[in-house]
């Protein structure tokens, strides 16, 4: 796996050492360690990769660009949440985000890497009611839970939009939770340019989505931590965050205050609310200065992004259903067209997520 992925690097890159010459040095230290330290331009040039082959993205065509924070030596979850805090001040940037990912130490043997268990860096909660019904975010309910249980104090009033914790697992297992400071979370307040009771409904987004518990493989070498961001797609807020049914499910309540006939689906009542909605979020983000994509716009830029892959003799895997916007699709040319199969084997690629574990608990 490592000399699949030296040739590659050699094959598009031109690092200093000659590929012989480095070959050989990565088996001599396989040998003595049973692994091998990347260089800095392997690394750099295995997270972009990683993101060039990522199936379910629409946003490739910056992979060239992103910026690539190096702190293979932290180990200790301590160190893990405050340069996981300093990933996200670095890509926020004061609302121009900036694409980044920071990699934390790879697993070894007899030493795994440390690891992120939440699935992004900023979630906000989901506070479950007596009643059934959850204040904030529905999809982070069982996540409140567990850190709920480990001694998270939970917010007092429970809010809609309380960010969670880092939950954070060492080389030993031992799990420990950190706060994230208000100040490293930039967040959007919504509002509606054209309908001034949007803005009471108190409703807010954070502005970077950064993944974090999904592991990096690198020729064999695997981070388990490698938080990463793009930026948002307007559909990704809008038309699901807020609006699927178990999420934040909007869609009621915004039909409701535009005076829409919510008697029977036939009146297209969701599909209105849904524009109204990520219009919104969409008027918000640029009004505040912040990166966001629309879906017309990115689908374009993919298939900028296709027409180099095949210039380039690469394969472009592409998961159809998440390339798609889920607004508006067949107004969009990602829509009219077949892509390659997702490849499971291709490499260097970002892995299926971490779960939680039941012996889970704070150290």
């Amino acid at each position: 796996m490592a000399e699949e992925f030296l040739r590659q690097v050699y094959a598009e890159t031109e690092p200093g050492v000659p590929l012989p010459e480095r070959l050989r040095q990565v088996r001599a230290e396989i040998d003595r360690v049973g692994t091998y330290t990347h260089t800095t331009h392997e690394l750099v040039f295995g997270t972009r990769v990683a993101w060039r082959n990522s199936a379910r993205c629409i946003g490739r065509l910056y992979w060239q660009s992103l910026q690539v924070r190096d702190l293979r030596h932290l180990h200790d979850p301590a160190d893990i949440a405050q340069e996981s805090v300093g990933h996200l001040r670095a890509a926020t940037r004061g609302g121009k985000i900036r694409s980044t990912m920071t990699v934390f130490a790879p697993d070894a043997p007899g030493r795994p890497g440390p690891r992120i268990r939440n699935d992004q860096l900023v979630r906000y909660a989901g506070h479950r009611n007596p009643d059934g019904t959850v204040t904030g975010d529905p999809g982070q309910a069982d996540f409140t839970d567990h850190v709920v249980a480990m001694g998270w104090p939970r917010p007092q009033p429970a809010g809609r939009f309380d960010v969670l914790p880092l939950l954070i697992t060492g080389p030993d297992g031992r799990s420990r939770l950190f706060d994230v400071p208000p100040d490293a979370v930039h967040e959007v307040p919504l509002r509606h340019p054209e309908h001034p009771w949007f803005a009471r409904l108190g409703l807010r987004w954070h502005s970077v989505p950064a993944i974090s518990n999904m592991p990096l493989e690198i020729g064999g070498v695997v981070y388990p931590a490698a938080p990463f961001n793009g930026w948002y797609l307007d559909t990704e807020v809008g038309a699901r965050n807020l609006a699927d049914t178990d999420r934040y499910d909007l869609l009621p309540e915004i039909a409701k205050r535009l005076g829409l006939d919510t008697r029977s689906v036939r009146t297209m009542w969701r599909d209105r609310a849904m524009v109204e909605l990520v219009r919104a979020v969409t008027y918000s983000f640029d009004a505040d200065g912040v990166t966001m994509a629309d879906h017309h716009s990115e689908a374009e830029r993919f298939m900028t992004f296709l027409a180099k892959e095949e210039a380039a003799g690469r394969r472009c895997p592409a998961d159809w259903s998440w390339i798609v916007p889920p607004m508006s699709g067949s107004q969009t040319p990602v829509f009219h067209r077949y892509y390659d199969e997702p490849d499971p084997e291709l490499r260097p690629a970002f892995l299926e997520p971490h779960g939680l574990r039941p012996r889970d608990d704070q150290g």
